[in-house]
């Protein structure tokens, strides 16, 4: 639900194919099926957008490098779904560029153990990309079309520890709370109570911030008596929908 304008394991592999697979055919002897080409697509996603901006989590960068990201987007959009930047997808939501889904998993510290929030499903991409790293996955989309597509998605390509809610993000999931982690994928003006109360002690929350007309990806850890902020950089999500009138 989200967009954003700026800013493995296969590192190997990519010098060997990384540059004939990106025509029809590698060679006059042997022919990329389109299967193929995705795949190549995709490990150079991994190499030239995310490891050399400076992401270091190998299971995020092997995550990513395994997610078939184009059956996320529609048909028509599935030769771009690697591309350096975000792309449409129904009811005027956004896939985020590659870069800034790595970046905002890699800030959770996740570990494999965690129970995980996700405010703002759009796609499923995310999500996806969450449940290889987490233990549970909870994810809410406001949008009821949108969370249908993304629930049946999800459950045909085998995600099968996430949970799509239809619901306001803004009032988190109680019922699956204390939750290690929380992402939210939409700009919003100050993080819902909610969703810090719902945060686990040690927690890690983070989410697009706007704080005079500019977005700040924050990361917030809850401690036992305070919480602490960092800013991650700037940013450009669409906005959280919902919440109080």
């Amino acid at each position: 639900m989200n967009t954003h304008r700026f800013r493995k394991t296969w590192l190997l592999l990519f010098p060997l194919f990384g540059l004939w697979s990106l025509g029809p055919s590698c060679s006059s002897n042997q022919v990329v099926t389109p299967e193929e080409h995705l795949r190549t697509m995709r490990l150079q996603m991994v190499e030239q957008q995310l490891r050399q901006r400076g992401i270091r989590d190998e299971r995020v960068l092997q995550t990513m490098a395994e997610i078939p990201r184009h059956l996320f987007v529609s048909v028509p959009r599935r030769r771009e779904a690697y591309d350096d930047r975000p792309l449409p997808i129904d009811e005027g939501q956004t896939i985020s560029q590659p870069y800034i889904v790595a970046l905002m998993t890699e800030s959770l510290l996740l570990t494999g153990t965690e129970n995980v929030l996700e405010i703002g499903t759009g796609s499923g991409y995310q999500a996806a990309v969450l449940s290889r790293l987490a233990q549970r996955v909870y994810s809410i989309e406001i949008l009821p079309r949108l969370a249908e597509t993304a629930r049946a998605r999800l459950a045909a390509l085998g995600y099968d520890n996430v949970t799509v809610i239809l619901g306001d993000g803004n009032y988190g999931w109680a019922p699956g709370s204390p939750y290690d982690a929380v992402i939210v994928t939409a700009a919003t003006p100050h993080v819902p109570q909610a969703l810090l109360d719902q945060l686990a002690a040690e927690g890690r929350l983070v989410a697009p911030v706007t704080r005079d007309g500019v977005q700040h990806l924050l990361r917030l850890r809850k401690g036992r008596r305070s919480i602490t902020e960092e800013d991650l950089g700037l940013v450009q999500f669409v906005p959280l929908i919902g919440g109080e009138p």
